[in-house]
């Protein structure tokens, strides 16, 4: 059998001291039985979900379940997708919430085409760099929390936009579920629990850096000062308020209502620039995601800048140059060639990725003549020290929730939404029941930067959703939550289906790496890079001699056991002459794939 590899990693909240229950929790760990034996398949793996007439895979058993339902109902897989999103922002508020942004592919059958939407938000209109610098106070960066990293939360408008162009049912039907969740209750599921304990102990340790209002924060999540435990009720009546106002009076309900006034006051009254205006103008972008051909028929598709999602496909032009199927899996030939064209993209990503809006992408990152000279700067022998962005011609213009869902009609939606680091910036409005998102920690302060904080403005994004076409035919949804993690993550699982036949679940439930580090598009433009090798993390699954290999070749390596940094990955495919799906869920998460 071959051996198994490692994948991406999520941004992390904060270093945060482990718990004496988390250390005696390893070492059980550690003395626990390897695998049991399969019938089929390999033994770290289970099976894969198979159905027909409509499918879902999320990171929460009931919102797989609800997304079903809505289907069943006469919903189309954008409105079970929508009702889907909603529910993890109740039960896994540690990933999402609509206090942040949305990004999404939609295959429509009808039309034969892929939709994109860049449901992502801005920074205030009314604010210069150089009124943010002086609120820094001589800070080199924004903060993780507080009213500076603010950005627009983009999510609803983003459900609003394709609900107004894909969905089938009245906006209250497709929300009803989550708002009988969050005034009756649900249990709180394991890894969520952790996740939510981590949370608070982070907040709490940024206070003492950075003073900010988590009073309204404790009230919602953290009533009693502890972290809610697993199998324990958990209710949010505020979110049940505002998800029934959204459903019943619409989009304007969120952007240009008294809900917007209560979010501006209490932004403003912690010393943010928005106004109502900022809310009131905000609208997501539909946009063309674009593909890279790897092999055999596969393409990977991802959304431009300003997410990060065409790294995944200059990954992919960078590694069709090698067949790394000649190697086994878990070899370090394998993991030091997706190591170093995760760098050599990353190099590019924080030189070139910003908001479109405001800075041009040059269209060559994306060819594959420029994926070949990318491709010759890897030493298949030694970790280069440092990559540097290439040189393309300028031509024309963090914590993470990923679901999927598939209708019986072919309706394909990948989806991922995301508060970035952490739950967010800590902020909440009185009676909301959601976080405010701290994406804009990713713009850099460098005027010289694409990146650059400037008003009105998207910061680079990590969210991006993914798909997958065979034979230039719509085939697979796909997505990785996790940071950085993402785009490695997606291509880390097309080889595992496409170099190493594995199937849908093994594809994901595989060992993966994940490499953290490089040059970074919060960066300045000039001067030395804090890290610029970085650090490669894997996780058990990969050999031990594999590690030893790699360090050899000079890479930094770490292997990690809890599985956190490693993503949270879910995926649909669709036989295009069946109409058979089979789904996928993260071993890593509470999720569940589930269908009809």
């Amino acid at each position: 059998m071959r051996a198994i590899l490692a994948g991406a990693a999520a941004l992390a909240l904060i270093a945060v001291p482990s718990t004496a229950q988390e250390q005696t929790e390893e070492r059980a760990v550690e003395q626990q039985v390897g695998a049991g034996g399969r019938p089929v398949g390999a033994n770290w793996s289970r099976s894969p979900v198979i159905a027909q007439n409509g499918m879902a895979a999320t990171a929460h058993p009931l919102a797989t379940q609800i997304a079903l339902d809505i289907l069943k109902a006469g919903g189309s897989a954008v409105d079970a997708a929508i009702a889907a999103n909603a529910a993890l922002g109740l039960m896994e508020p540690t990933g999402n919430g609509i206090g942040g942004d949305l990004f999404a592919i939609v295959y429509d059958p009808a039309s034969g085409k892929l939709h994109g939407i860049n449901g992502s938000g801005r920074s205030p209109k009314g604010q210069t760099l150089d009124q943010l610098l002086e609120k820094l106070d001589g800070a080199d960066s924004l903060p993780p929390v507080g009213p500076l990293p603010i950005t627009i939360p983009g999510t609803v408008d983003a459900w609003f936009a394709m609900h107004g162009k894909f969905g089938k049912l009245p906006m209250s039907d497709v929300l009803a579920p989550t708002v009988s969740y969050a005034r009756e209750g649900h249990p709180i599921a394991p890894v969520i629990a952790m996740y939510l304990d981590r949370s608070l102990r982070a907040y709490s340790a940024r206070q003492e850096a950075y003073p900010f209002e988590f009073d309204n924060a404790r009230k919602v999540w953290f009533s009693d000062r502890t972290a809610p435990e697993a199998g324990e009720m958990f209710r949010n009546p505020d979110l049940a308020n505002t998800l029934e106002t959204i459903g019943r009076d619409g989009r304007d309900a969120f952007y240009d209502g008294e809900l917007t006034d209560v979010m501006v006051a209490y932004l403003q009254a912690q010393g943010s620039a928005f106004t109502r205006e900022d809310f009131a103008s905000h609208e997501s972008e539909w946009v063309d995601p674009a593909c890279a051909l790897y092999k055999d028929g596969y393409e990977l598709c991802e959304l431009p800048p300003n997410s990060q999602g065409f790294a995944a496909l200059q990954m992919v032009n960078i590694l069709k140059n090698v067949d790394l199927s000649q190697w086994e899996r878990g070899s370090p030939e394998v993991l030091h060639y997706i190591t170093e064209a995760k760098r050599l993209a990353y190099a590019d990503v924080a030189r070139f990725y910003a908001d479109p809006d405001f800075a041009r992408l040059p269209a060559e990152l994306l060819s594959e003549e420029y994926g070949r000279e990318r491709f010759a700067l890897i030493d298949p022998a030694r970790a280069v020290p440092e990559f540097g962005p290439g040189e393309p011609k300028l031509e024309g213009e963090g914590d993470t929730t990923y679901l999927t869902v598939v209708d019986g009609n072919g309706m394909m939606v990948s989806l991922i939404q995301s508060n970035y680091r952490g739950m967010g910036g800590g902020l909440v409005a009185p009676g909301t029941g959601f976080m405010f998102q701290d994406r804009g920690e990713l713009f850099s302060l460098d005027p010289a930067h694409p990146n650059a904080y400037e008003p009105g403005k998207r910061p680079f994004h990590t969210i991006i959703p993914a798909f997958v076409k065979k034979d230039g035919k719509p085939y697979m949804t796909l997505g990785l939550m996790g940071g950085g993690m993402q785009p490695q993550g997606h291509v880390q699982v097309l080889v595992n289906i496409v170099d190493y036949g594995m199937n849908l679940q093994e594809a994901g439930d595989a060992a993966r790496l994940n490499h953290d580090g490089g040059r970074q598009p919060t960066e300045a433009l000039e001067g030395p890079s804090a890290d610029p090798l970085g650090t490669l993390y894997v996780e058990p699954g990969i050999p031990a001699a594999t590690v030893e290999a790699l360090r050899e070749m000079g890479h930094k390596v770490e292997v990690v056991s809890n599985g956190i940094m490693f993503g949270g990955y879910q995926a649909i495919a669709r036989d295009p002459e069946t109409g058979v799906l089979t789904g996928a869920t993260e071993m890593r998460k509470d999720g569940q794939a589930s269908g009809y």
